[in-house]
C-alpha cells in the first residue's frame, strides 16, 4: 500500500493498556482511522460503548472515534502499526502479527523494556520474527510520557526513533498536535536504551523514597544514574548525545519524580520493607524496570561496563539484601573522580587517573 501523508491515514494500535488507549486516542483525536486491539471481549464493549478503560485510565474520556477489537486482521489494512504491549509478549505479539504487514506498512513500537531472555532490544526482536519488515519502515515512540498525562491531553513531548528519516518523520506527522510535540531522531539504539534504563534508576529512587532520604539522594541517583545508563548505551552503539535529551535525561526525571510511575511506586514499596512479590502486586501492572536491571546487569557484565547503582538495586530485587544496607555500600564505594574518563580527558587533558 502507498502511503499518502496528508491523508487519514489507518492506524492499528496493539495493546489495550495505559499507554496504547492513550495513544489511540490522540491519534483518533488528529482525525485518523484508528483501531485499538486488545484480548478481552469486555474491553472491546467498554471501549467501544462507553469510550473508557477505566482499569488503567481511570476517570479518562476516550476520544469516541477510537474503535476497539480483537481482531488481528485489522492489520492487514493498517497503513501503521504501533506496538504498545510489554516487553515479554513482545516476541508472540510479532509471531501473529508478522504474517499480517503489508510490504508498505510503517510499525512503530512504545515498549520500553528488553528481552529478558535474549537481551534484545524491541526493535532486533521486531525485525527478527516479522521477516518481511524491513529495518527502514520501524521506528521507535519513547520521550517522557506518562499515559494518564498524554490522556488528557496536558503537554507533552515525544521521540520518534528510525534509520529512515522518512519513516520518523511520517510518525511525526501522524502523532503531532497542539499539545502533542513530537521530535525526530536517527539513534535507535540510544532512543530504547534510554526508554528501558531508566526504569532501572526509577525503582531506585522509589526505594530512596520509600527510605526517606529526601531529595539530595534522589537527585544523586537520578545523575549517577544518567552517567550509568550513557555509559552502557554507549558501549552498545548508542550516541552519546542521545541522553541529554527526551529519551534519555527527559524520560528519567518525569519516570523518577512521579507518582504515576510504576517503577518509582514499585521501587517506594520496597523501600517501605514490602517483598519484590508484594510490591509487584500492589502496583498491579507491568513493571519494566525489574527484568530490565536483570538484563542491564547481565549485558553490563559481559561488555565489562560498571554499573553500581543497577548492581545495588538488582541485589535488592533478586537477593534480598537490606534497602539501607545496599545504600551503605554505595555510600561507601571508592573515591573517583565524577567525569568520565574519555571525557575527561578530551575536555582537560587530564590522564586518568
Amino acid at each position: 500500500m502507498q502511503v499518502d501523508h496528508d491523508l487519514i491515514q489507518r492506524v492499528a494500535v496493539v495493546g489495550g493498556g495505559s499507554f496504547g488507549a492513550a495513544l489511540g486516542s490522540v491519534l483518533a483525536k488528529n482525525g485518523h482511522e484508528v483501531t485499538l486491539i486488545v484480548r478481552r471481549e469486555e474491553l472491546v464493549k467498554e471501549i467501544n460503548e462507553l469510550h473508557t478503560n477505566k482499569m488503567y485510565l481511570p476517570g479518562v474520556i476516550l476520544n469516541d472515534r477510537l474503535q476497539a477489537t480483537t481482531d488481528e486482521q485489522r492489520i492487514a489494512h493498517a497503513h501503521l502499526v504501533i506496538l504498545v504491549v510489554p516487553s515479554h509478549a513482545m516476541r508472540d505479539t510479532c509471531k501473529k502479527i508478522g504474517p499480517l504487514l503489508q510490504p508498505d506498512t510503517i510499525v512503530a513500537h512504545a515498549t520500553k523494556g528488553l528481552e529478558l531472555v535474549t537481551s534484545a532490544r524491541m526493535s532486533t526482536v521486531i525485525l527478527e520474527v516479522c521477516h518481511t519488515l524491513s529495518e527502514r519502515r520501524l521506528a521507535v515512540i519513547t520521550g517522557p510520557s506518562h499515559a494518564e498525562e498524554v490522556s488528557r491531553e496536558l503537554p507533552t513531548t515525544l521521540v520518534v526513533a528510525s534509520v529512515s528519516k522518512g519513516t520518523a518523520q511520517y510518525i511525526q506527522d501522524v502523532l503531532m498536535n497542539a499539545v502533542l510535540r513530537v521530535y525526530t531522531n536517527p539513534d535507535v539504539i540510544g532512543a530504547e536504551l534510554g526508554g528501558a534504563l531508566k526504569n532501572i534508576i526509577a525503582l531506585g529512587c522509589g526505594i530512596s523514597d520509600g527510605l526517606g532520604y529526601g531529595d539530595n539522594a534522589r537527585a544523586a541517583i537520578m545523575t549517577r544514574g544518567l552517567v550509568e545508563i550513557s555509559r552502557l548505551g554507549i558501549q552498545l552503539g548508542a550516541t552519546y548525545n542521545t541522553f541529554s535529551g527526551l529519551t534519555g535525561l527527559g524520560d528519567l526525571i518525569v519516570t523518577c519524580t512521579s507518582r504515576h510511575s510504576r517503577n518509582w511506586n514499585a521501587g517506594y514499596l520496597l523501600g517501605q520493607g514490602l517483598s519484590l512479590e508484594d510490591a509487584l502486586k500492589r502496583v498491579g501492572m507491568v513493571v519494566e524496570g525489574v527484568r530490565t536491571t536483570q538484563v542491564a546487569l547481565t549485558v553490563a557484565n559481559t561488555v565489562s561496563v560498571p554499573m553500581p547503582i543497577a548492581t545495588a538495586i538488582g541485589d535488592i530485587l533478586f537477593h534480598k539484601k537490606s534497602p539501607r544496607v545496599a545504600v551503605d555500600d554505595l555510600m561507601s564505594r571508592t573515591k573517583t573522580h565524577e567525569v568520565e574518563p574519555f571525557l575527561l580527558e578530551v575536555a582537560t587533558g587530564w590522564a586518568y587517573p
